[in-house]
């Protein structure tokens, strides 16, 4: 017997000024069903969920709800029907408690107004994250949580809605392993109570695990539904990027440079970092591996100046530096791509050109002016040279896409030409076609002599990037192995224990 239909859109079409964002797409969504919806950056994933939860008004096309045909003109409008959606950035209030991020703008108030009854406001939380199995106090302060705590926090805040569709947009972008299968097991109880599952991610091999559909769609336009149990994921990725992509391809035999450009010696920090040392040679791809807490991102910082350290020199070509905030590190040719590139990335609110140019202001500005002729040119190229999918160098950063906001702040470094680039998880949030396209401008960059530190939280990406692999363990560097001695069996026991 057929499952029943929760939901169904079709013809659905949207345009932004100078940009066709969705031309005729199709979606359906059934009862008990995890569907995924998977695409590259900019290929319209999340602006057709934004216009299923209300936050964007199609221009043509139709919804169909329970049988009805419905137009969702708000988010608010959208919780009543029981449509909610998880969006890949966390919009949680960090004042706050869980319990009153879960449940914001539903609170539970004394029958005196305007007092909140927070004791059975904290009670209900409770027993909504024990049936989700989610070990939060809810009376934590959700600033104090990590940010996967955080991602279970909306998730919990999503369910609490009590509503028949549920979408996710990259819930797992931040969980490890043993979070990601915590989900799951939220997402299959989710399923057997009739509910449907919009998911959205670009880790694809969870789509094996955990979808029943998937849904490919491809510069804004349908392209194929697919059963999982009767795809595979190489056809996955070549209906999304229109080629085939090589996954587990390892690096070409760079030519073997001894200049040592970097050389870090026992570094340590008051809380994490124990006497790390290493060096870095010229045009040399150097990964940085470990789990979540390892101190692979606190020792990125520490080198930059951005993290105070306790003990420790930095050499650059033989010459010790001290480096005490990431403007000595910049001014030293050291380039630093956060993980958290809107935190600590790119200004959001200002365009491409701005954000491109912004570690090198110096060279593009007379009087204080910037010169926009050389600014806008050099944008260009990156835009180019990069594949950046923005209607001009005018867009603000916040319209692009996830993976686009990404590739503008790699740009901003190429344009400031840093001898020594620090990449932590330069891929995250980007589809397998951007992945490949990046990796590419990793390997050219190598080649001309660059000297890259890469830290991923994927061994995949690790092989296939690093001249040599360096695994942390509770913040010190248990071993350093060449690629062609590398596995993800040895990395996994470097990273689990320390050796002596």
């Amino acid at each position: 017997m057929a499952a029943a239909q929760l939901l169904s859109l079709s013809g659905v079409s949207k345009e932004f000024p100078g940009v066709k964002a969705l031309n005729n797409v199709h979606f359906d969504l059934n009862k008990g069903e995890v569907h995924a919806l998977v695409g590259e950056n900019g290929a319209g994933k999340s602006t057709l969920m934004k216009i299923l939860s209300g936050i964007y008004k199609k221009d043509t096309g139709e919804i169909t709800y329970l049988g009805k045909h419905v137009d969702v003109n708000s988010p608010i409008e959208a919780h009543h029907l029981g449509i909610s959606i998880i969006h890949q950035e966390l919009n949680l209030m960090p004042h706050l408690t869980v319990a009153e991020n879960i449940f914001i703008g539903r609170e539970d108030r004394l029958k005196v107004r305007p007092f909140l009854n927070k004791t059975r406001q904290n009670m209900a939380a409770a027993e909504l994250l024990a049936e989700l199995s989610l070990k939060l106090d809810p009376k934590t302060l959700v600033g104090d949580l990590t940010i996967a705590k955080q991602q279970m926090v909306e998730i919990a805040k999503s369910v609490s809605y009590r509503g028949e569709v549920i979408i996710m947009d990259e819930p797992t972008s931040s969980l490890t392993p043993a979070e990601t299968e915590s989900l799951f097991e939220i997402i299959r109880t989710l399923k057997a109570a009739g509910k449907g599952v919009v998911y959205i991610s670009h880790r694809l091999e969870e789509l094996e695990q955990i979808s029943d559909r998937i849904t490919v769609i491809r510069d804004g336009e349908y392209v194929k539904t697919l059963i999982t149990k009767e795809t595979n994921i190489p056809e996955v990725i070549s209906l999304m990027v229109g080629r085939k992509v090589d996954q587990d391809q390892r690096p070409e035999l760079r030519s073997q440079n001894s200049d040592v450009v970097l050389k870090v010696e026992g570094i340590s920090t008051r809380n994490l970092l124990k006497d790390v040392s290493f060096e870095l040679k010229r045009g040399e791809i150097l990964g940085f591996a470990g789990l979540m807490g390892s101190g692979r991102t606190e020792l990125a910082r520490a080198l930059i100046g951005a993290d105070p350290k306790t003990a420790g020199k930095v050499f650059l070509k033989g010459e010790e530096v001290k480096i005490k905030s990431p403007s000595d590190a910049v001014k030293s040719g050291i380039g630093y791509l956060s993980e958290d590139r809107k935190r600590f990335g790119l200004l959001l609110i200002q365009n491409v050109t701005f954000n491109v140019i912004l570690a090198s202001i110096p060279g593009f500005t007379r009087f204080g002016f910037v010169k926009s002729g050389p600014a806008a040119g050099i944008t260009r190229d990156a835009i180019a040279q990069l594949k950046i999918r923005t209607p001009s160098e005018k867009q603000l950063v916040k319209n692009l896409s996830g993976g686009n906001q990404q590739k503008v702040v790699i740009a901003k470094w190429l344009t400031r030409n840093c001898d020594i680039l620090i990449f932590d998880e330069p891929t995250r949030g980007i589809d397998v076609g951007a992945k490949d396209e990046i990796y590419k401008l990793l390997t050219k960059l190598a080649s001309e002599g660059k000297s890259i530190i890469m830290i991923s939280s994927e061994l995949p990406e690790v092989l296939r990037m690093s001249d040599r692999v360096a695994v942390m363990c509770e913040g010190r560097l248990t071993g350093i192995i060449n690629n062609k001695d590398a596995d993800q069996h040895t990395i996994m026991q470097y990273a689990t224990k320390y050796r002596d």
